[in-house]
């Protein structure tokens, strides 16, 4: 069984390198959201068994995704994809209850060493 993401990132470009990544890692599809709100709207408990999200985006930022999608479902693994110089807020996401956080640019090997530590 391939696992079920959930991509949120306002780049249609980020969100293809990412999915190509994904499918380079051995997962054919995702759900893609444009924009923070759209990744709330999307998720629902046990539909996804992995969220990757974008800290910026319009609508709600990445840490809010997190905090209304914790509210959820407190078990989901969270990926923040952040730049080099958002990594001081990552303990800001580790207490909204980020799973992990892949910094940009990634490989798809990277990608895949997260995925198997979450169980995807």
């Amino acid at each position: 069984m391939s696992a079920r993401v959930l991509v949120a990132d306002d780049s249609s470009t980020m969100r293809k390198i990412i999915i190509r990544s994904l499918q380079a890692v051995g997962v054919p599809s995702a759900t893609e959201a444009s924009d923070g709100s759209e990744a709330v709207a999307l998720f629902k408990p046990g539909d996804f068994d992995l969220v990757l999200t974008d800290w910026n985006m319009p609508g709600k930022t990445g840490l809010e995704v997190v905090q209304e999608i914790r509210g959820q479902d407190a078990k989901v693994p969270i990926i923040m994809i952040t730049t080099e110089a958002e990594k001081g807020r990552v303990m800001q996401a580790i207490q909204a209850g980020v799973s992990d956080y892949l910094v940009k640019p990634f490989t798809a090997d990277t990608l895949r060493e997260k995925l198997e530590k979450h169980g995807c």
